[in-house]
């Protein structure tokens, strides 16, 4: 199959999104290789988000609306991952890739088509994406990647079929675009990223995150059967990287409130295992 030939899906979660959506869904009628459908998730906006999605609907056949009703407060996670289930749910299984699209976000015109490439290219390849840009206070753009450079950002991801069937899908929890990547690799796929694929992130990480949402990130961890050590050492390098000593004491309290409360994993036991020797493995070679 040529690229070219391939079906690319696009689900894009919005909400409150009226100043970014236009821009990212015009993006999405420039690319070079135009996606099948796109499903736009209108949920629980009270700005003029569903006005913006009507308009570009009413213009082109290409997209789709749907209107869902979650929490008004924007936390991180579980409200976002709903709002793409209820998307994936109306979407048939004819599409070679899917793209879990952000509604602030102007991918570059040739985007879908590099994607198609990487996935043509390599049927190992189970995620793909580019690199995050945001603009500084002078306006120039410049990367804002603090994870490690074979992560993809949750903010323009895009999973072959055969991966995202294998997963089972998205978990719909804080931590849900790590334990993708790692369910993956315990599926025998790989991740790739092409830091030539500028994306241009319109509004900064987290600016619109409800303040409850700061032990969450330690709960996911707990989610995610990491164990107190590898929490411990994720968690120092995250706040390292943030320059929040706050984000370490936050983590943990996280983790330790999850564990307190018996809170349930987001993956099986055997799964759990594998992450925590992939984790090791991943400390130990960047240790020596």
């Amino acid at each position: 199959m040529e690229p070219q030939s391939m079906n690319c899906y696009i689900i894009i979660p919005a909400h409150n999104e009226e100043a970014f959506l236009g821009g990212t869904l015009q993006a999405v009628l420039r690319q070079t290789l135009l996606p099948k459908k796109v499903v736009v998730v209108n949920d629980h906006s009270t700005d003029g988000t569903e006005a913006v999605i009507d308009r570009f609907v009413a213009e082109n056949a290409l997209f789709l609306k749907i209107n869902t009703s979650s929490s008004a407060a924007h936390m991180p996670g579980s409200k976002v991952i709903n709002a793409f289930n209820k998307g994936l749910d109306v979407l048939d299984a004819e599409y070679d890739f899917l793209i879990k699209l952000d509604a602030d976000i102007v991918l570059p015109d040739d985007y879908l088509e590099k994607i198609a490439f990487i996935f043509r290219g390599n049927p190992k390849v189970g995620i793909a994406g580019g690199f995050a840009y945001e603009q500084d206070s002078e306006g120039k753009w410049k990367l804002n990647h603090p994870m490690d450079k074979n992560h993809v950002r949750g903010a323009f991801k895009a999973y072959s079929k055969s991966c995202l069937e294998a997963i089972g899908g998205l978990k719909a929890a804080m931590g849900w675009d790590t334990v993708d990547e790692l369910l993956a690799q315990y599926h025998n796929y790989d991740i790739y990223t092409d830091d030539k694929l500028v994306v241009k992130h319109l509004r900064p990480t987290g600016n619109a995150y409800n303040a409850k949402a700061k032990f969450l990130q330690g709960k996911a961890m707990y989610g995610m059967r990491y164990g107190f050590w590898i929490t411990f050492i994720a968690s120092l390098k995250m706040a390292w990287k943030q320059r929040k000593t706050n984000a370490f004491f936050d983590n943990m309290e996280g983790y330790l409130q999850a564990e307190r409360g018996k809170e349930p994993y987001l993956i099986s036991e055997e799964e759990g295992h594998f992450i925590r020797k992939l984790r090791w493995r991943n400390i130990k070679r960047k240790l020596v």
